[in-house]
């Protein structure tokens, strides 16, 4: 009978361990012995590094993103969610589902599947981590997935499009103001690539100048991208506000509702848009399983990667509580720098554990962060070496390069970027591909 390995999660560590299994086991595959099946929502696994540059327009958004049946061909790819895991009987609940036509993103479950398997890998990855604060449900959006970085490029240039076209002083200040909460890497590449784009975009507005731009960064903690140093992150503040971007340290969002912002230190304004990146949590799926979970929620794993005190389960990446050996006591951080490592392993480790071959343990120095601040801006601190600007920048583009899976990818992006060179960025706004029967809902009602 062939083994089966149940895949939960078609990110960066799903996929690099069923590329892996594809890569050392192809024998097994091709006779049956072997059989792999992954489970995602989507079909395709997103490099999240690089969709602060999708949303500026740098890269095209495609090619953000590897689809998984073209890369993994002797897996069986399951568009679904997991919404239970017993692994004690080796069982696994899917939910299938399947798109609506109206083309509104509203998604209707197709079919509830009961898997059997041999070897879980499980790593359905994170979610945004929301506070129960008014208006934020409902005006605010993440910067997670390739959706939401295509939404907010339409939706700045939207911003834009409105001023420019406004008569109305209060409409105008409103398009123009953009709120970001949460200063990660997330917040922060995604606020700079934005801000740079509509700068540019400024360009083709005659009646819009780059300093009627309202752009606010709020931050609860004491200081920006930890990840760099607290030099480097002062500087990135310094640069930031040089650009006229206003960032609130140890300031919370208190309210958002009707777009009207209400902040921890007493001002208020209205904006347009408003972006959530305060942190990430684990998938809440890890609550439905019989898995050990420590008192964040997070899998319970060891150095091998394996899910503590259980046989046949491995985990890494945002689910996972994995040991920091370079740290004794602490756990490794939660990024795509560790992501990106342990997959390997972990890839590697599953192959030893089909064999009946002993697992190496994860093991990674922290060699540095790099950050994008927009077009040819950085920041980076590698090996204690702090750079920024141009070199900072380059390095940023060189290191997510070379980890971009795939040759077809690395060769699309590297085109982009070639282009880029040569040709202006696009600054049209394409918002009507979020609400496409729009125009046909209004020739109905004629």
């Amino acid at each position: 009978m062939a083994t089966h390995v149940l895949i939960v999660g078609g990110g960066y560590v799903g996929m690099y361990t069923a590329l892996r299994l594809h890569k050392k086991m192809r024998r097994e595959l091709k006779s049956g012995e072997l059989q792999i099946t992954v489970v995602d929502p989507q079909s395709y696994m997103t490099y999240q590094p690089f969709l602060p540059e999708a949303a500026a327009g740098n890269i095209e958004a495609r090619h953000v993103v590897v689809p998984l049946r073209r890369v993994l061909p002797r897996a069986t790819i399951l568009n679904g969610r997991v919404t239970k895991i017993e692994h004690a009987k080796r069982q696994a609940w899917v939910q299938v589902v399947g798109s609506t036509s109206a083309g509104d993103g509203s998604e209707q479950v197709a079919e509830t599947r009961m898997l059997s398997y041999d070897l879980l890998v499980f790593c359905p990855g994170s979610i945004s981590r929301t506070l129960p604060i008014p208006g934020l449900a409902q005006c605010g959006i993440g910067f997670k997935t390739v959706g939401e970085a295509i939404y907010l490029r339409n939706q700045v240039l939207a911003q834009l499009d409105i001023a420019a076209s406004t008569e109305l002083e209060e409409v105008r200040r409103r398009a123009l103001t953009f709120v970001f909460v949460g200063g990660g890497y997330a917040g922060v590449e995604a606020l700079a690539e934005l801000e740079d784009m509509a700068r540019d975009a400024c360009a083709y507005y005659p009646n819009v100048d780059a300093s009627d731009m309202k752009w606010v960064l709020v931050e609860a903690g004491d200081r920006i991208l930890p990840e760099v140093g607290p030099d480097m992150g002062r500087w990135t503040i310094e640069a930031l506000r040089r650009r006229g971007i206003a960032i609130k340290l140890q300031t919370l969002l208190k309210s958002a509702e009707g777009h009207h912002i209400v902040l921890s230190d007493g001002e208020e304004f209205d904006a347009g848009t408003l972006v959530w990146t305060a942190g990430v949590k684990p998938n809440p799926v890890v609550r439905r399983t019989d898995l050990p979970i420590d008192d964040k929620g997070r899998l319970k794993a060891t150095a091998e990667l394996t899910v503590e005190g259980v046989e046949g389960a491995f985990t890494a990446g945002d689910v996972a509580a994995v040991p920091d050996l370079t740290k004794p006591g602490n756990l490794t951080a939660p990024n795509a720098q560790h992501a990106v490592r342990q997959a390997k392993v972990l890839g590697d480790n599953v192959v030893a554990a089909l064999r009946g071959k002993a697992l190496k343990p994860y093991k990674h120095s922290y060699a540095g962060s790099v950050a994008s601040l927009g077009l040819h801006k950085g920041v980076a601190q590698i090996y204690g070496v702090k750079l920024r600007g141009l070199l900072a920048w380059w390095l940023h583009r060189t290191y997510h390069l070379s980890r971009v899976p795939t040759v077809n990818r690395k060769a699309r992006v590297t085109a982009d970027w070639t282009l880029a060179f040569f040709f202006k960025r696009e600054v049209v706004s394409l918002g009507s591909i979020t609400r496409p029967r729009e125009e046909f809902e209004l020739a109905a009602k004629d």
